[in-house]
């Protein structure tokens, strides 16, 4: 029994019980559908389909056949490779959630099952894969799951080696954005102190400009006095 953490398990009926024969690496698919479309297909038996797991548009990660069991996504892939359903249409690209969640399975599949993090070129090699590149062997889907989702598995495979090697420093690094953030939190708590209200951050830089172009002004003035007291001087 392998159910991968993180993903929501919703066992379906269409499987084969125990029949994983080895696992290569991580198939992408398009559904074609909806995530609950597809579930609901998946449970009906005359539809002789389903897939390990499934991904939301919005970022929903389910797990619907477990990896010691066969799911029937991909023909003769089947007793070799999982299967990643991705909620969308032909042409479509994946989410940035759905890139996430391809990450987290083959990131997983690499701890699990040792399957490389990289680009698989075929059926006879492993890493992460696309339906079409089974050819008629894998039941001849040459449009699943679209050019545009295969030009981004570069991408899932650069998302699952972060997860694989976990945070560096320069994740732990406070971004622009975490400042400005913070600096609108601090603001907001001293305005309640002193009980006025201070500008947001964005209020408080513009502050800062008009308060920086006034200086300037009152400097350029003062320069100004200096130069004609310095002739007053001269001439004596």
């Amino acid at each position: 029994m392998a159910r991968m953490p993180g993903a929501v398990w919703h066992p379906v009926q269409n499987y084969t019980r125990g029949g994983q024969d080895e696992v290569r690496g991580v198939v992408v698919h398009i559904m074609a559908g909806t995530l609950e479309g597809s579930q609901s297909w998946f449970n009906n038996p005359a539809a002789q389909a389903s897939s390990h797991f499934g991904t939301g548009k919005a970022g929903s990660l389910r797990q619907w056949v477990d990896t010691a069991d066969r799911a029937w996504a991909q023909a003769a892939g089947n007793r070799t490779w999982l299967s990643v359903e991705n909620e969308g249409q032909g042409g479509d690209v994946l989410t940035d959630e759905q890139l996430d969640d391809n990450a987290a399975v083959l990131a997983w599949a690499h701890k699990e099952y040792d399957v490389p993090l990289r680009l698989a070129t075929g059926p006879g090699d492993r890493g992460l894969g696309y339906h079409a590149m089974g050819g008629s062997e894998w039941g001849g889907h040459t449009s699943c799951p679209g050019a545009r989702i295969v030009a981004q598995l570069p991408e899932i495979v650069a998302r699952a080696k972060k997860l694989v090697a976990g945070p560096t420093k320069e994740d732990d690094m406070p971004t622009p954005l975490d400042v400005w953030a913070y600096r609108n939190k601090k603001q907001d708590e001293a305005s309640k102190k002193k009980g006025q209200r201070i500008p947001d951050a964005y209020g408080y830089l513009q502050q800062v400009a008009a308060d920086n172009k006034a200086l300037k002004s009152e400097v350029a003035a003062l320069r100004r006095d200096i130069a004609a007291l310095t002739d007053l001087v001269k001439k004596g």
